[in-house]
């Protein structure tokens, strides 16, 4: 059974940054893209980076251009979502995806989810 557990989220101030991370275990990862989402309670999830199978990165928001950057580590089966000069407009629950590819607008074939890391930028 494919499974993702992200960690990284905290509270941090405006200005800062954090990297959070994104495990998988039970599948195969080298084949899987890997998307980040974020949802603000109340709010509609939004799909913010994605990373392929081949390391090609898609962003899908523009705020977080220059400010975010997605990698993946193979050997550890992991991706990296480095949050930089955090805005507390960034606040949201954080999930991975593992999904066949990323899309020019959106995450295709979203086979396998986490649960979520709650990341709060303070002003």
């Amino acid at each position: 059974e494919g499974q993702l557990v992200e960690s990284g989220g905290e509270l941090v101030q405006a200005g800062g940054s954090l990297r959070l991370s994104c495990a998988a275990s039970g599948f195969n990862f080298d084949d899987y893209a890997i998307g980040w989402f974020r949802q603000v309670p109340g709010q509609e999830r939004e799909a913010v980076l994605c990373i392929s199978d081949k390391a090609i990165s898609t962003y899908y928001v523009e705020s977080v251009k220059g400010r975010f950057t997605i990698s993946r580590d193979n050997v550890q089966n992991t991706v990296y979502l480095q949050m930089g000069n955090l805005k507390p407009e960034d606040t949201a629950v954080y999930t991975c995806v593992g999904a066949e590819w990323c899309g020019s607008s959106q995450i295709y074939g979203m086979d396998y989810w986490g649960k979520g890391t709650l990341v709060a930028v303070s002003s």
